[in-house]
């Protein structure tokens, strides 16, 4: 057999494990992309959309607003369309608060984030709380499955896709199969952003509740 024609099933071999080799590393790359935002990225804001849809994929709902967080335990979302709604966690307490009604709902920091992305990106320890696993690339994005390791929370699992370094979704599933998925515009990481932020006074008038 001649030189010739053993070098084209090597060099089909070689190709494959190159190939092969080369989707391994991408497919690391979303677990490791997470495990470094995490650790370096102290303060980030960006617009977001958020798709809320029902365990059947039947019935969805859509809204979007502005996000910031900062380390430790602090964030914001200020939902603009198509109701306009605050949730801010100052480390200590979450207020969520209902433009139209006027209605203030207060929660311990704990009991509100659990298990949460706010939680992951803000403050969680990420080995600690959840175990990681590789997906496939999907619609663009590289794609790390995290599941909490408590099994109290109602959040089954978390999806965070990135676009290469830069956190571009969450996908959040419950306990109920409901799925809610939110993409990033214009992130801006490392944010100077102001404390008062993160400081939330309910408005005068406003019914606050307590849970």
């Amino acid at each position: 057999m001649s030189s010739r024609s053993l070098s084209r099933p090597l060099l089909a071999c070689l190709t494959g494990i190159v190939l092969l080799t080369a989707h391994a590393v991408a497919r690391a790359d979303a677990s490791e992309a997470l495990r470094q935002f995490v650790q370096t990225v102290q303060s980030a804001r960006s617009g977001f959309t958020q798709t809320v849809s029902s365990p059947d994929g039947a019935k969805k709902k859509t809204s979007s607003g502005t996000f910031e967080f900062q380390r430790p335990n602090r964030f914001r979302f200020d939902y603009s369309k198509p109701y306009e709604q605050q949730v801010v966690a100052d480390g200590v307490k979450v207020w969520m608060y209902d433009l139209d009604l006027n209605q203030v709902t207060v929660r311990p920091y704990d009991q509100a984030l659990g298990q949460t992305p706010a939680a992951l990106l803000t403050g969680g320890q990420l080995d600690r709380d959840f175990t990681l696993r590789n997906e496939a690339d999907e619609g663009g994005l590289q794609w790390v499955l995290a599941t909490p390791r408590g099994k109290e929370g109602s959040i089954r699992q978390l999806r965070i896709g990135f676009r290469g370094r830069e956190l571009a979704a969450f996908e959040m599933t419950d306990a109920f199969g409901q799925r809610s998925r939110l993409e990033f515009t214009r992130l801006e990481t490392q944010a100077a952003i102001p404390a008062a932020r993160f400081k939330f006074v309910a408005p005068a008038g406003a019914d606050v509740l307590n849970q």
